[in-house]
């Protein structure tokens, strides 16, 4: 006998229980049209090293305190790929140049949680959460979802994973769904039975739950049976870019997502951090670069914000690495966006950006 929790695990949907959002997200895009607008969330689990795939270049300091890993200045041998004359891409994210050149691509130096904390897990939940220095049930993004009435697509807030992510948990419905191609609904009488089992209940709280869960698998179902073709020749690598282009298909697929997640882990790097972020860098870029270009126009209508629970050490380590940092780097992404550097705190990065092109600081 399949139980409802059976149920959900082989058709690989998970649905979340039954605010506002951040200001410096306000500041980086610019108002909308009135048409749907879609949030995508990617979270860079493990601390990535801001200030290696975003180089404060023309600072002496940073070359000093990072003699053997930091980026070359742009013209050297594996040199950054410079933005403004102070600034430069790692080299392996050459595929966001052209969305930096049109200005649908912001940097956001030095920014992050206030909470001093080097524990991944705990800085990760605070991210999530939204509330530095403290344990919540729910995340920003859900809270950032506007209350509908029971009226909302039951897929207007999506992850691809396996269950749904702290930062999509709360009273706005979420669901997660870990791989849309690979999606069964399995048997059509236990689903018909379930269903009923669920319209059946006295308890209006799961009843509502239920309706949703079916919607939902129903609307997946559907997706899942059209052939998916990647827009203007854009191309998805790897792990983390087909996560990408799931959360796209979703989008194109017109079920009404207002909220999307995805993560790509591995970026705590303690040792041999040239050799191991210059790969995942690059993945990372080429899924940024061709979720933008898939999505074309769609892309007016969409932000895309990257995030990361701390940064790295300024100084790198004797193996060749960076330890826990602070303050890190944003990537903002989209047709609404206005491109340039912005600086939310104070540094090495931060006092560098506040003298670049288009830079703002406080």
């Amino acid at each position: 006998m399949r139980t409802r929790r059976s149920f959900l695990r082989a058709a690989g949907l998970t649905i979340g229980a039954l605010g506002s959002a951040p200001g410096w997200l306000l500041r980086a895009a610019a108002q909308g049209n009135g048409s749907r607008k879609v949030l995508v969330v990617v979270f860079q689990r493990g601390a990535a090293d801001g200030l290696n795939m975003v180089v404060p270049f023309f600072e002496k300091r940073y070359y000093d305190l990072r003699p053997t890993i930091a980026v070359p200045p742009p013209g050297a041998a594996g040199g950054g790929i410079d933005l403004d004359g102070r600034f430069a891409l790692h080299p392996s994210l050459q595929p966001l140049k052209d969305l930096w050149d049109t200005g649908t691509l912001a940097v956001v130096h030095a920014a992050g949680s206030h909470d001093p904390t080097r524990s991944h897990f705990d800085a990760q939940d605070y991210m999530e959460s939204g509330t530095p220095g403290m344990k919540a049930g729910d995340g920003w993004l859900n809270r950032s979802l506007p209350q509908t009435g029971g009226s909302a697509s039951p897929a207007r807030a999506v992850a691809i994973g396996t269950q749904v992510p702290l930062t999509l948990r709360g009273s706005r419905g979420a669901l997660a769904v870990d791989d849309v191609e690979t999606f069964q609904l399995g048997q059509p009488e236990a689903m018909s039975t379930l269903e009923q089992l669920y319209a059946a209940t006295t308890d209006a709280r799961l009843a509502a739950q239920g309706t949703g869960t079916f919607e939902a698998v129903r609307s997946i179902e559907s997706i899942r049976r059209r052939p998916y073709v990647p827009a203007n020749g854009a191309q998805y690598v790897g792990a983390f870019g087909r996560r990408l282009q799931q959360v796209a298909r979703l989008i194109k697929a017109d079920v009404g997502v207002e909220a999307a997640f995805a993560d790509i882990g591995g970026w705590d790097h303690h040792s041999n951090e040239t050799q191991q972020l210059t790969p995942l860098v690059r993945e990372f870029g080429a899924a940024l670069a061709a979720f933008a270009r898939d999505l074309g126009d769609r892309m007016q209508d969409i932000v895309l914000v990257t995030m990361s629970e701390f940064g790295r050490t300024t100084a790198e380590n004797g193996n060749g690495g960076t330890d826990h940092g602070h303050g890190n780097v944003m990537l903002v992404v989209g047709g609404p966006v206005r491109g340039g550097a912005r600086c939310m705190g104070r540094g090495l990065a931060c006092n560098a950006s506040s003298r670049s092109r288009g830079a703002t600081s406080r």
